[in-house]
C-alpha cells in the first residue's frame, strides 16, 4: 500500500479509523475503474464507425457522462471519510482493473460487444464492493455503490440492447 493511500484526516464519522481506511482503499480501487471506464467509452465514442455511428456515438456520449458523476461520488466519499482521492488519469491507469479498450473496436458492433463487457464487468466490481462496505458496517457507501450498481446495470441493458434482436 502506498503511503498516499495510509493518508487520513480528522473526521467525527462515527466508523473505526481501520474500517474507514479500508473503506478509502476500496472506494479509490473502484474510482480507478471509474476513470478508466469513462476513458474508454470516451475511446468507443471518439471512434464509432458504421450506420449506429449517431445513435451509438451519443449513447456512449450519455454513459461518459453518467460515469464521470459516479467518479465524482466515489473521490467525495473516500474524501468524507477521512482519505484522500486517488483520481488522476496515472492513478486510475495504474489501478484499473478492466481490461484496455481494445483498439480494433470500431465498427459498431465490435464497439458495442466491448463496452458491454467493460460495463459488466465494472458493474460485478461496484457490487462486490457493496459487499465490502457492508461487511466494513458502512451502509452509506454500500448505498453509494449501489446507486452506481443499479446505473451501470441500466446502462448495459441499453448497450446490450443493440445486440439483440
Amino acid at each position: 500500500m502506498s503511503t498516499e493511500t495510509r493518508q487520513t484526516f480528522d473526521t467525527r464519522i462515527d466508523l473505526d479509523a481501520s474500517a474507514r481506511r479500508k473503506l478509502v482503499e476500496l472506494l479509490n480501487a473502484r474510482l480507478a475503474d471509474t476513470f478508466d471506464l469513462y476513458s474508454q467509452l470516451k475511446q468507443a465514442h471518439w471512434n464509432v464507425k458504421g450506420s449506429d455511428f449517431i445513435q451509438l456515438h451519443e449513447l456512449y456520449d450519455e454513459i461518459a457522462e453518467e460515469v464521470l458523476e459516479h467518479a465524482d461520488e466515489i473521490a467525495e466519499r473516500a474524501t468524507t471519510l477521512g482519505g484522500l482521492a486517488l483520481g488522476t488519469a496515472r492513478m486510475a491507469a495504474a489501478a484499473s482493473t478492466l481490461d484496455e479498450y481494445p483498439l480494433d473496436a470500431v465498427a459498431g458492433p465490435d464497439t458495442v460487444d466491448a463496452i458491454a463487457d467493460r460495463l459488466a464487468a465494472y458493474g460485478a466490481a461496484v457490487r462486490s464492493a457493496t459487499d465490502e462496505a457492508l461487511e466494513l458496517n458502512d451502509q452509506d457507501t454500500a448505498d453509494l455503490f449501489i446507486e452506481v450498481s443499479r446505473g451501470i446495470d441500466k446502462r448495459l441493458w441499453f448497450v446490450e440492447a443493440h445486440l439483440q434482436a
